[in-house]
This record gives C-alpha cells, sequence and structure tokens, in this order.
C-alpha cells in the first residue's frame, strides 16, 4: 500500500488522464463508502488529479476503517 501518513491522515494521490476519468474514479469510490459507512475527503484538482485523505473523525485518529476504505480504493 503506497498511502502516506500526513496530518493524522492516510494520503494518496491518483493521477488520471483528463477530468472525466478523475470524476469517474470518484464517482466509484461513492458507493463503496456509503455502504462502509465512512466516508473520506476527496479533492479533484489540477484537472486530472485526485488526492483521497481517509481519517476517521470520531475517533480522532486513523483507524482500521481507513486501511479497509484504502484497500478498497486501490482495487478500483
Amino acid at each position: 500500500m503506497d498511502w502516506k501518513v500526513e496530518n493524522n491522515s492516510l494520503i494518496k494521490e491518483f493521477e488520471f488522464t483528463d477530468f472525466g476519468e478523475a470524476i469517474k474514479f470518484v464517482n466509484k469510490i461513492h458507493p463503496l463508502a456509503d455502504q462502509m459507512g465512512h466516508h473520506p475527503n476527496i479533492l479533484i484538482h489540477s484537472y486530472n488529479k485526485v488526492k483521497i485523505m481517509l481519517y476517521t473523525h470520531s475517533e480522532d485518529k486513523i483507524t482500521n476503517k481507513d486501511y479497509s476504505l484504502a484497500k478498497i480504493i486501490d482495487l478500483i
């Protein structure tokens, strides 16, 4: 897993060919996050990059939920 721990969050940036592909990727995360009841912070920038930040706010730390969602996102 090539996620980094930064500012008390698991963070990974993905790069796509264009804005449409970045949006498609985010749209694939949405139902998985809903199913888990665990929602990442998502930043779409530079037209083709998506930065995912995982952190369990209720626990005030990175938890197993974050690692689990990170693994699922990597499979998309």
